[in-house]
């Protein structure tokens, strides 16, 4: 399957650092060659760029030189590719694009979905992906509970309740490991596996698991600054990494969490 990348914080941090150690996974440290993305939304609100290419991370000098960007946002999401539905092509690519109520969202999935899912227009995939599917479908079930008064997109806790039902929907279909964002919060879901990992002040060196590189925080970053990471698998091999639990639901602003749900069994 796919992995994830996201990250949130409280001040524009870009990812270079735990990009290039995801990338490194597309073909080189992994087999997740089927493709690679990045979105990074504008710190201003201006909109969000995305990167996506249908070759391996590992040994695409575009994934090499979005890797070495100073992209800073205080929210960016990023995706390697295995392919388990749909062929391997630049539209099948994640992360993935629509707008809704005038807001930009993005969207990538790790995991493998059964059946049909009924989106309404204008929300229609335009590969053949079970992850673009299940985004339509879920943004589907947004504007349809928006047109009943019963969401504002402008209301974070009821956006948080209404994209949970739609996770535990889809986990109902198979596996479901999720991340959506707006630029202002990121929703993360893990049905199967997810882990999570902030840093904040007193700061540390980390080292990438997959590459012989090294950070020391200490020197990039600020007192007060919070960053929040979220991954498929642990990034660096000498950082606290906490397991999400299959189930779990997260809302993430500033890169603190603010809205959790556990699993239902819980």
């Amino acid at each position: 399957m796919c992995e994830l990348l996201a990250l949130n914080a409280n001040t524009p941090t870009d990812m270079r650092f735990s990009f290039h150690g995801l990338r490194r996974r597309g073909g080189a440290t992994g087999d997740h060659s089927d493709g690679w993305g990045l979105a990074s939304f504008d710190p201003d609100g201006q909109g969000v760029t995305i990167y996506r290419e249908d070759q391996p991370a590992a040994f695409s000098p575009i994934a090499a030189g979005v890797a070495a960007l100073d992209l800073k946002a205080h929210c960016s999401i990023a995706h390697i590719r295995k392919a388990t539905q749909g062929v391997v092509a630049l539209e099948n690519c994640h992360p993935f694009h629509r707008r809704w109520q005038g807001q930009e969202w993005i969207f990538a999935h790790n995991g493998d979905l059964a059946g049909e899912l009924a989106w309404r227009s204008p929300f229609v995939p335009e590969g053949s992906t079970d992850s673009e599917a299940a985004f339509c479908w879920m943004l589907s079930e947004l504007e349809r509970s928006h047109a009943h008064g019963r969401l504002s997109p402008e209301d974070p806790p009821a956006l948080f309740q209404e994209l949970l039902r739609c996770s535990r929907e889809l986990s109902e279909r198979g596996s479901f490991n999720a991340l959506i964002s707006n630029g202002q919060w990121l929703f993360a879901y893990s049905g199967t596996r997810l882990h999570r990992l902030t840093r904040r002040a007193p700061f540390r060196q980390a080292s990438l698991s997959d590459d012989d590189l090294s950070v020391d925080f200490r020197e990039l970053a600020q007192p007060q600054d919070v960053v929040t990471i979220l991954s498929t698998e642990p990034l660096t091999r000498d950082e606290p990494w906490t397991p999400l639990r299959c189930g779990e639901a997260l809302l993430l602003c500033h890169g603190e969490v603010v809205e959790r749900a556990l699993p239902a069994e819980a």
